[in-house]
């Protein structure tokens, strides 16, 4: 039976991650593994914070704190807030970890002995007036490919191409903003990409049918364009130290060491009952591990390039990606949510406003796949007011509410199956056989259209049967379309709960059950429909969501900006 392996790209411990960072990896992620468990597969989704390079230096810098104490009080923060918003990690840890620390220098070693790597001089750049030479980030300025005036020394948010500090234009130190610079020679570790190339190629091609368009073709781009030899140590004291002679004042490149963490925090995950959990399994001589990758399209070159080399060039059978799963960016009203700039809503102002659901279902159900999505708050409410309140929210309400009122808290007798109820198996059959098809596939936005439309066949089939009209003259028909509609509600709630699992626990509890992580729809639909009896009880539960108005709307607009 394969075992499925999942990983979301590691948020960065520089501050609160926004609703693009959870959209971009974390959230499909947890609604893919969610999916799998519940259709009663073996999941191992792994997550942690990644903590080390030169913005989390200078994010501790700005807030005055040791930077391992601020590393720590932030994968704590992260840890919360993935909590709140119900991700489902079997695993969140920590890139500073021995486990990471052991791995990487592992890694370092096996490609040096392998001849891809080397030792080189290198020209880098040098603050006089900060009195120390200035890794990536801790370079600003601007991009020499498309002119953006923020440029970081590693990377152009706005173009995503890689840079080195030396490459940019009218070049600044982040840390006091001077000018002062000159580039100065030092030694460093190069990871030899170029001599890879082909082998990363090859790997890339033969799953380049499979992967979504957005994904290979980030990849190939970067082929084509020639892979350069890639350094992998910097002029630092916080990261995994080089653990060679001469290199004592060098630590890896945080993009070198990131990526391992995924198989370092799985060892972290096994280290904590070793009796009962096997982290090689997963990663070594694993034939029978299916790996996927969920990550935001900036994210995609190094891993669809810069860590499968370190995995060949190591020549050890570790696990390699079968399927990478990439996202465009959500923007915020057409600019870019952005950390660094403080710009868009934070996970921590989102759950703040409102439960995590609200945010789960409205960010799947628009999920930046095949381009740019943009949040707005009139968008954000037209879909939590439609959707969860009127066509949700509302089907469980009235049914419940109506049923009490009439027949009490428990499911009444009389009617039989007829035919409005196989029309209504008949729909609900094909509907879930496209929600699993395109679940399976991370197709999520198809996927949310199709639980929509689950849900909507619930309020056509009230709206038809109208049990309040049908009381009236034929009371057994409205009791049988009632208890139709009750077991919709268990329907709903066990296909919801990978999306909204805190209120489809609510929609089960008051049915009086309980979602185990293997409850699924897999019995013909009739038999579904028919599955709580007459006599069952039931509870109505508080409004599951509420509308949201035009004047709280306004507000966060105004809060939070929006419009200009």
């Amino acid at each position: 039976m394969t075992r499925h392996l999942i990983t979301s790209a590691l948020p960065y411990i520089n501050g609160v991650k926004h609703l693009g960072n959870l959209v971009g990896s974390m959230l499909p992620a947890d609604l893919y593994a969610r999916y799998l468990r519940a259709r009663g597969e073996e999941v191992l989704y792994i997550c942690a914070t990644d903590e080390h390079g030169t913005p989390a230096e200078l994010a501790a810098r700005e807030k005055k704190q040791d930077v391992a104490e601020f590393c720590a009080e932030q994968h704590q923060v992260q840890a919360e807030l993935a909590k709140a918003f119900a991700l489902s990690f079997d695993y969140f840890g920590r890139s500073s970890s021995p486990q990471n620390r052991e791995l990487t220098q592992h890694f370092g070693s096996k490609l040096f002995e392998n001849g891809f790597i080397e030792e080189r001089i290198t020209r880098q750049v040098y603050s006089i007036d900060d009195g120390r030479f200035l890794p990536d980030r801790y370079v600003e300025g601007t991009c020499p490919h498309c002119g953006y005036d923020k440029a970081r020394g590693d990377q152009c948010e706005s173009c995503t191409r890689l840079l080195d500090p030396t490459d940019l234009v009218s070049p600044r130190s982040a840390i006091s903003g001077s000018t002062n610079l000159e580039v100065r020679e030092s030694k460093h570790l190069f990871l030899l990409q170029s001599k890879l190339a082909e082998e990363i190629r090859e790997w890339v091609t033969r799953h380049k049918e499979s992967w979504p368009v957005l994904v290979s073709s980030i990849a190939l781009k970067w082929l084509d364009e020639g892979l350069n030899d890639r350094g992998i140590t910097r002029d630092l004291k916080w990261g995994v130290p080089v653990d060679r002679a001469g290199m004592e004042d060098k630590v890896y490149y945080v993009w070198f060491d990131a990526p391992i963490e995924y198989i370092a925090a799985t060892k972290e995950w096994a280290d904590e009952d070793p009796q009962h959990r096997d982290w090689r399994s997963w990663w070594y001589n694993a034939d029978d591990v299916r790996y996927v990758q969920v990550m935001a399209k900036d994210n995609v070159p190094f891993h669809t390039v810069t860590f499968p080399g370190t995995i060949l060039g190591s020549r050890e059978p570790w696990k390699m990606v079968d399927f990478i799963k990439g996202f465009n960016w959500l923007n915020y009203y057409g600019g870019k949510f952005s950390t660094s700039q403080k710009r868009g809503i934070f996970m921590s102002d989102a759950i703040g406003l409102l439960p995590s659901d609200y945010w789960r279902y409205y960010l799947l159900a628009n999920a930046p796949e095949t381009s740019d999505a943009s949040f707005t708050w009139d968008g954000f409410a037209g879909t939590v007011n439609k959707d969860l309140a009127d066509i949700l929210g509302n089907f469980v309400n009235r049914t419940l509410k109506f049923c009490s009122s009439k027949f009490g808290n428990s499911l009444p007798e009389g009617g039989s199956f007829g035919a409005a109820e196989a029309a209504l198996a008949k729909s609900l059959t094909e509907r879930l056989e496209a929600y699993n098809t395109h679940m399976a596939d991370m197709q999520i936005r198809k996927a949310m259209q199709e639980l929509r439309a689950i849900w909507a066949l619930g309020n056509e089939y009230l709206t038809e049967a109208a049990p309040w009209t049908a009381f009236k003259t034929d009371p057994e028909a409205a009791a049988q379309s009632l208890r139709v509609a009750v077991n919709l509600i268990r329907l709903f709630a066990i296909l919801s709960a990978p999306v909204i699992p805190e209120t489809a626990a609510k929609m089960a509890a008051a049915l009086g059950l309980s979602l185990s992580q293997t409850d699924w729809i897999e019995r013909d639909m009739e038999t579904e429909l028919q599955t709580l009896k007459a006599g069952h009880g039931f509870d109505i539960p508080e409004v599951l969501f509420r509308k949201l108005s035009d004047a709280e709307v306004a507000e966060w607009e105004t809060r939070f900006g929006g419009r200009d």
